[in-house]
């Protein structure tokens, strides 16, 4: 611990990069939106009935205030709430996958799994990074519902899970493999691969995991996490103010 004129000074520690919850980043945003909403809709509420009461119902001031507010409250239905609403259950389906896999983690047959959340390397966010034998997994979870067609899954998603694979690889010098997880959806053809990156529901999420062959030994795994916990430290983390965490419980999904 350093010294500074024989007295010790105690730094400030860095948070751990490998503490964050699931989908916290998420989450901290829809909880930004929904505030940021809240308030801009009760500022005009209580402009426009100051200004109805000292200037009257006819005066220009109240009839602005009140056009402003009719606007901003079409604006927010037609615009913003779906934005919050879609924060809201990828927050959701975050923490529904990341809660499978903190239960591999901590059950005897997912010893040596290594689990980090919303990583963070500085530039774009990785949901869950898997570190086990069985390898190096990244994992981009989607909380699309309804039906998802293997051969019609958006290109951005899979480049997206490219990206995050090479970063991965870069940082461990081992090969890892990409997933997306689809936590609401019925896939038509799960496991189905398309342009590297493999595609599935989060029910067959551990099941896929736990079956795969190894292909590091302990030894590798525990330094490709390592490097990984390492390059998480440097970056810089997001600045997330959760309010009203913890997160609700998951049980809709």
């Amino acid at each position: 611990m350093p010294t500074i004129y024989g007295h010790t000074v105690r730094m400030p520690r860095r948070a751990d990069p490998t503490a964050r919850m699931p989908g916290q980043h998420a989450r901290a945003t829809f909880l930004r939106l929904r505030l940021r909403t809240l308030v801009t809709l009760g500022v005009l509420a209580v402009l426009t009935t100051v200004f109805g009461r000292a200037f009257g119902l006819h005066s220009p001031l109240f009839i602005g205030s009140e056009l402003a507010l009719l606007i901003t409250m079409l604006v927010v239905s037609r615009y913003v709430l779906p934005l919050v609403d879609r924060h809201d259950r990828g927050a959701a389906g975050e923490e529904h996958v990341g809660g499978l896999l903190d239960a591999l983690a901590s059950e005897g047959e997912g010893e040596g799994w290594s689990i980090i959340h919303d990583a963070s390397f500085g530039y774009g966010n990785v949901d869950h990074i898997v570190v086990g034998t069985a390898g190096v997994f990244t994992i981009e979870t989607k909380s699309r519902q309804g039906q998802v067609r293997v051969r019609t899954v958006h290109g951005a998603i899979l480049r997206q899970a490219q990206d995050q694979r090479e970063t991965l690889e870069q940082i461990t010098g081992e090969r890892a493999e990409p997933l997306v997880v689809f936590s609401r959806a019925w896939v038509d053809k799960p496991l189905a691969r398309r342009r590297g990156v493999r595609m599935l529901p989060a029910r067959m999420l551990l099941t896929y995991l736990r079956r795969h062959g190894q292909t590091l030994t302990a030894e590798q795994a525990q330094q490709a996490h390592a490097r990984i916990v390492a390059k998480l430290a440097e970056s810089e983390a997001q600045p997330d103010r959760l309010i009203g965490w913890p997160p609700p419980s998951r049980s809709r999904l």
